[in-house]
């Protein structure tokens, strides 16, 4: 199947200075597009988080009253991940990013002109649509355009865009809500990405998959261009059926269901603490400005580990990595709630558990990419994701039905460390499953 999208395409004669194991300027260039485009990801997916303090003041809501609003977005991003990715896997990466990134972009700043919690529902639901289609397909692009021996470091480091945007989103929402108010986190958060589409729009490829194999080299690199850098594993041939159901083929069923569970706690967690954290620190009685600071921390947590996450992978393996990670998590969930806590302590458990938490999910997307192959990478990491963020839907709903029953911090964070627990034995298990890394991945 070769499908061409629309749009020009970059001529890529650097391709070829990949080949043997490094990165030509093509590639980086690739990378660079794809990075900035998850790094707004993160920042708009993040931002309802940020905000919430600051909306519950001005509307004067209750806390449970923001829960719907937090599930409304998530839920977005289960529908866009599963859908999106599906559709990439058929029609190719670049169309659907494209179009995703404009979709949210646009619908971002929409929602800065938000009058009432309605509104602000039926915004943030269809912003996460866009949302949700990025990380999967930008994940399966990078690894298809990176060389066989760097595409483990390559897809850690770049995925981390999404960490690091929600870590900027965190120190730059502390700024500029005392000065402007809370609306422009999301003036902010819609008009960048729609700066760095223009350069998507004129330069990012399509996944060799999907390349023209026709000798004009006016449409970009051919396959063979492709085969000749990336290596055979990124031409497989896009077969028929559902998408989905060839997850479970090939003897990949009992790691598909393992990697699928990871991703609904791990991501559950990761949102509770996202959308959840600042209140509940703002709560506590410190400053907003403070509150946002401290649930910044968990960004800027997993941001450092992802860094270090591809180099010990290659020397350890993921399943090792991925347990101590998530058991890291655990650990760290269950101290943050101690009434006993100072602010300092309150800070580095928080990070520990972004550590854990933050890091582990760019290292579970990139050991979904070794399992799958190419014609069903998008779907294989996009599932994972989009079971993930339907996890990720009910985590603020059960915390805002907790928290309305009078359940204390400490409590609501005991019950958050049962999960990455949970994780980290799943994880483990993954040794005995017949599902192993493809060596082109590694």
């Amino acid at each position: 199947m070769n499908v061409q999208a629309p749009g020009p395409r970059p001529q890529a004669p650097e391709l070829g200075q990949a080949s043997g194991g490094t990165l030509g300027p093509y590639q980086i260039w690739v990378f660079t597009l794809c990075g900035l485009c998850l790094i707004m990801d993160g920042f708009d997916v993040q931002a309802i988080g940020y905000v919430a303090p600051a909306i519950i003041t001005d509307w004067k809501i209750t806390n449970p009253e923001m829960g719907p609003v937090f599930s409304a977005g998530l839920a977005g991003l289960f529908l866009g991940s599963l859908v999106f990715s599906m559709l990439a896997d058929r029609i190719g990466r670049r169309p659907v990013i494209l179009g995703a990134t404009l979709a949210f972009s646009t619908l971002t700043l929409l929602t800065a002109r938000a009058t009432s919690l309605r509104e602000l529902l039926i915004l943030r639901v269809l912003a996460g649509l866009g949302l949700g289609a990025i990380l999967p397909n930008a994940t399966a692009l990078i690894g298809e355009f990176s060389p066989p021996r760097l595409r483990i470091k390559t897809m850690t480091i770049v995925t981390n865009g999404f960490t690091i945007g929600a870590m900027i989103g965190g120190f730059l929402s502390a700024w500029l809500m005392p000065r402007y108010g809370w609306r422009s986190v999301f003036v902010a958060g819609g008009a960048i990405p729609l700066l760095i589409l223009i350069p998507m729009f004129v330069s990012l490829p399509e996944s060799p998959q999907f390349m023209n194999p026709g000798p004009s080299e006016r449409t970009g690199p051919t396959r063979a261009a492709a085969k000749a850098t990336m290596g055979p594993v990124l031409l497989d041939r896009p077969l028929a059926g559902f998408p989905v159901a060839r997850l479970f083929a090939d003897g990949r069923g009992v790691a598909t269901i393992l990697l699928w569970l990871v991703n609904f706690l791990n991501v559950l967690n990761a949102y509770f603490i996202s959308s959840w954290l600042p209140t509940i620190v703002r709560d506590a009685g410190y400053p907003t400005s403070t509150a946002v600071l401290v649930g910044t921390s968990v960004q800027t947590g997993g941001v450092l580990g992802t860094l270090a996450l591809g180099w010990i992978i290659q020397r350890l393996g993921f399943v090792a990595v991925l347990t101590g990670c998530f058991t890291i998590a655990a650990i760290n969930l269950a101290l943050i709630g101690q009434p006993s806590l100072s602010l300092a302590m309150l800070f580095a458990v928080a990070f520990m558990a972004g550590l854990g938490i933050f890091a582990g999910q760019p290292g579970l997307n990139a050991f979904a990419a070794t399992v799958y192959p190419t014609d069903i990478r998008s779907t294989g990491i996009g599932s994972g994701l989009g079971i993930g963020r339907f996890g990720a839907f009910l985590g603020p709903i059960l915390a805002g039905e907790l928290l309305r029953r009078q359940w204390s911090a400490q409590d609501l964070f005991h019950l958050a460390a049962m999960p990455a627990a949970v994780s980290a034995l799943a994880i483990l298990a993954m040794r005995w499953t017949s599902a192993e890394p493809r060596r082109t991945l590694e």
